[in-house]
This record gives C-alpha cells, sequence and structure tokens, in this order.
C-alpha cells in the first residue's frame, strides 16, 4: 500500500504539456487539500451501507452536503435519488454517483466495517459518493461558464419489482434533462492507486439473464423407456448453449454465456422428472451480438422438442453496453494527462462488468473512467466479504470529475 500512496502521490506532481498551454492543476491541489475529508466521508457511509431502493438515509446525507454547497437539491428522484444543480446559464454537465450496497456480510477486519449486518458496501459505490460530493464541493467553489448536476444515482446494482434500476427509474423523472453530457467514475481495485483507465466506445458488457424450462415426462427410474427424461435432455440443451459463442458468434466480437444453475424437480436419485429448470446470464458488446445470442438461445432450447419434451423460455434484459462517446472521452482522458500525467492514464480493455450508468450513456453522450484503487499485494475481489480500496488514490478521481466537468461546460459553450 506505501509504495500506491507513493505512486498517487508523484502523479500529482507530475509534469505534463496540454495542448491548451500552461496546466492548471488548481482541482488536483484542492482535491488534495480535502483528501482527509474524503476519505473520512468514505468511511461514514461504508459503515451504514443501504440496500438499492432503500437509500433514504444515505440519500438524505448526499441531499444535505449538496445543499451545504450550496446546490439546488430536489430528492426522491428515481424513487431515492437525489440531483443537485449549480452554476449559471449555460452547458449543463452532469456528474454521476451510485449509492447502493450489496447484500453481502462484510468480513474486514477494519474499524470503518459496516454496522448494517448483511449489508455492505463491496463494490465501491462508497468511494464514488465520497469522490462525487468532493468533486461537487471543488465546483461550488469555482467560478464555471456553464452548470453541474450532482446525480446521486440509487439502485445500481438491483432491480425494482418492474425490472427497472435506478438510472432507468432518475431517467423516467427526467433526471438529465436539459443536460449535455454525462460523466461518472468506478473504483477498480485490479488497477494501480493513482492510476485512472479510460477508454473510448464499449467500457462494459451488457448483462442480461435468461431461465429455461425443459418440459418431460417424469417416472421410476427403473423404466426409462416409458418417460422423457429432462435431465438428459437440459445437459443437451447445455451443451448446445456453451457452443454459441465459439460456433455461432465471430471471435472478433466478445460475449460471454454462463448457466449458473440447474435444477431438476426430482429430489431422488431412481425418480426421472417432470421438468427441469436452468437459469443464465449472457454479456455483450454490441446490440446486434446481443440480439444474436437471444435468437440462438431459442433454437439451442428447441433440441428439447426434437428429443420428445418442450421447452419454455424467459428472458430478463439487463443493463446496455456502457458505451464511452468519444468526444467527451477524449476530454476526459486530456483533463486525466494534465493532471496525474500521461504514463498514469491507462488504455484499459474493456471489462465484463455491467452498469446501468449505459442508460444514462444512451440519453447523452457520457464517458466513465475507471478509478485505480488496488491494495498492494493484496487485491481484493469486487462483490467479495473481503472487499475493500486503496483509499489513496481517491482524491484524484474528484479532481478529474471536476476538471472534465468544468472543461466540458467551456467545450460546448464554445461550439454555440
Amino acid at each position: 500500500m506505501a509504495k500506491s500512496k507513493e505512486n498517487a502521490a508523484a502523479a500529482a506532481g507530475t509534469s505534463s504539456v496540454s495542448t491548451a498551454g500552461t496546466v492548471d492543476r488548481h482541482f488536483l491541489h484542492q482535491a488534495k487539500s480535502l483528501e482527509e475529508k474524503l476519505i473520512e466521508m468514505r468511511r461514514h457511509l461504508h459503515e451504514y451501507p443501504e440496500l438499492s431502493f432503500h437509500e433514504h438515509k444515505t440519500a438524505a446525507l448526499m441531499k444535505d452536503k449538496l445543499d451545504s454547497y450550496g446546490y439546488k437539491t430536489k430528492a426522491g428522484v428515481g424513487k431515492t435519488g437525489v440531483i443537485g444543480d449549480l452554476g449559471k446559464d449555460g452547458p449543463v454537465i452532469a456528474i454521476r454517483a451510485d449509492m447502493d450496497g450489496l447484500p453481502i456480510d462484510e468480513t474486514n477486519p477494519n474499524k470503518y466495517i459496516s454496522k448494517n449486518k448483511t449489508v455492505m458496501h463491496a463494490c465501491g459505490h462508497d468511494g464514488h459518493m465520497a469522490c462525487g460530493l468532493t468533486a461537487a464541493q471543488m465546483l461550488s467553489q469555482t467560478e464555471l461558464p456553464g452548470r453541474v448536476r450532482m446525480v446521486m444515482q440509487p439502485a445500481e446494482e438491483a432491480t425494482d419489482s418492474d425490472g427497472k434500476s435506478g438510472a432507468w427509474r432518475m431517467l423516467e423523472d427526467n433526471a438529465l434533462d436539459g443536460v449535455s453530457a454525462i460523466i461518472g467514475l468506478h473504483a477498480d481495485a485490479s488497477l494501480k492507486a493513482g492510476q485512472v483507465g479510460i477508454i473510448s466506445g464499449p467500457a462494459m458488457a451488457a448483462c442480461d439473464g435468461f431461465k429455461v424450462t425443459i418440459k418431460g415426462k417424469g417416472g421410476h427410474g427403473a423404466y426409462p423407456e416409458t418417460t422423457v427424461d429432462p435431465v438428459v435432455i437440459g445437459a443437451q440443451v447445455v451443451q448446445a448453449i456453451q457452443q454459441i459463442v465459439s460456433r455461432r458468434v465471430s471471435a472478433l466480437e466478445p460475449a460471454i454465456i454462463t448457466i449458473g444453475a440447474f435444477h431438476s424437480s426430482s429430489t431422488r436419485g431412481n425418480i426421472i422428472s417432470d421438468y427441469v429448470e436452468l437459469e443464465g446470464s449472457f454479456r455483450s458488446f454490441s446490440q446486434a451480438v446481443r440480439e444474436h445470442i437471444i435468437a440462438e438461445l431459442d433454437k439451442a432450447c428447441s433440441i428439447a422438442r426434437s428429443l420428445g419434451g418442450d421447452y419454455k423460455l424467459d428472458y430478463e434484459l439487463g443493463y446496455p453496453c456502457t458505451v464511452n462517446h468519444p468526444e467527451i472521452t477524449e476530454v476526459m482522458r486530456q483533463a486525466a494527462i494534465d493532471l496525474i500525467g500521461k504514463e498514469n492514464v491507462i488504455a484499459v480493455q474493456p471489462k465484463t462488468w455491467s452498469e446501468d450508468f449505459s442508460m444514462f450513456a444512451e440519453k447523452v453522450p457520457g464517458a466513465f473512467m475507471f478509478l485505480g484503487a488496488e491494495i498492494e499485494n493484496d487485491t481484493r475481489s469486487h462483490h467479495s466479504p473481503e472487499f475493500d480500496l486503496n483509499e489513496s488514490g481517491l482524491y484524484l478521481g474528484s479532481a478529474i470529475l471536476a476538471e472534465t466537468a468544468r472543461r466540458l461546460m467551456q467545450h460546448y459553450k464554445d461550439k454555440q
């Protein structure tokens, strides 16, 4: 961890030549001066996580903080979300931070371990909020060529009873009306603290779920010839599904299909079941591949009918692919280079994670970066009971968000 802190400190002092001339590192120095409070906020949020669409105390804190910075706020956006506006007339740039935790019982030895049993910030959303609030505070103390809108979003990790996530619900409540562009970040526990990952185009996968019910004819295990065994049929369906990516999708198009569950209606070894249920997910980086996989899944399941059974296939379409807009991404990339040095701005590969920031980026041009937070020699896995962040590079995220927002305001103002 000590080395990562040194990397972050070195990044803060790195010299870089901007295409615009002298580099203004005001936000970097200001974020560094606020680092202690940023980490204090992150740890407080970590202690009191709340599940998707139940972020009532978290949202109240976000609103109170934004109010104190002079933002005009509105609560209850997208059920439990908060938005805050600040600045004069001009281009509106949104900064998004997600607020929800996960249903995980934390096992870390830290003093700031979750006090809400079976709920944990196991993906870095506590860091996202702390970075967002720090960026919001810095922007409130700066003369801006436009307006900033803070989008404190609920429910990135889960959906409601209608299958809608927090981003979807906030869009229904017009959270991005009038916005020219949106930016955000995600902590990455596999990327060194002091670095950020920024790429243009597809950055994170679409993730969708499916459930297959294969119907057969049950009976006694001693007389299989009188039955239609859905377990045997299901095994062949699984094999066919696993050949979709290798044989039905181009090798130049990344995709993943996973069967995570296979349940039989029989619980005995000598009883042939009436039906089996398969549950799985698939990830893709283009809408064309997404639609192709859906069609191929149906073909694979049709094996059941040729073998005397039947099937029902249901989909739960999730978040689309997160696509970074080239123009917005370039502004963010250059801001990051000017603040922390080109050697610390990494062209990471697209991730097979899925994020509902994608829905915002479909509404308006967006850019989403990965903020290095790896604990050296102890890389933590996201969504695990032991997850934690290296906090030494968090202030860099705040600085880059604030600087990118300021530059985008000027960028759009110059285009008017």
